[in-house]
């Protein structure tokens, strides 16, 4: 897989559903199914990528929903574990607003979730991991592609 095509793609689908989500009174499951469809129109993937990357996309803002404090500077540093002035991408506010109406959804239907496990080649939002095995933690300043522990080579991973 191409990394920085699924990279291109993440964002892509953050925007579109951003989009979705402050022009019409969609649900985010509505919003999601549009933005993907967006998502597929406008770029090259074929269907196992487009499906790869709306699954990340989908864990990422269900992960913020549940976990993220109403975002102001400090909570989002302390989700991130690392200062907020470091992120290099500016898609924060659209992730941020999709992630604030997923809450009230998720709030509305008392979603219980799983534990979110993240795998190495996942493609995923900034942000700071933990390895499942051996703790090493792992940060991204922008949108990455999640590579095995640099110190035990285990493929699962937890957000701090």
């Amino acid at each position: 897989m191409n990394t920085q095509k699924l990279i291109t793609a993440y964002s892509e689908f953050m925007r579109h559903l951003h989009e979705t989500m402050e022009d019409t009174l969609h649900s985010f499951t509505d919003a999601f199914e549009i933005s993907k469809e967006k998502t597929n129109e406008s770029s090259e993937l074929t269907t196992e990528e487009l499906d790869h990357v709306s699954a990340q996309v989908k864990r990422d803002v269900e992960h913020a929903a549940q976990n993220l404090p109403a975002h102001d500077n400090n909570s989002l540093s302390d989700w991130l574990k690392f200062d907020i002035e470091l992120i290099e991408n500016l898609t924060w506010d659209a992730f941020l607003s999709v992630a604030d109406k997923t809450r009230i959804e998720l709030a509305k239907i008392e979603f219980l979730a799983e534990t979110h496990k993240y795998q190495s080649g996942d493609i995923t939002i900034a942000g700071t991991f933990i390895c499942n095995d051996c703790g090493k933690e792992i940060a991204f300043k922008a949108t990455s592609r999640i590579p095995n522990c640099p110190t035990c080579h285990n493929h699962t991973f937890v957000r701090l």
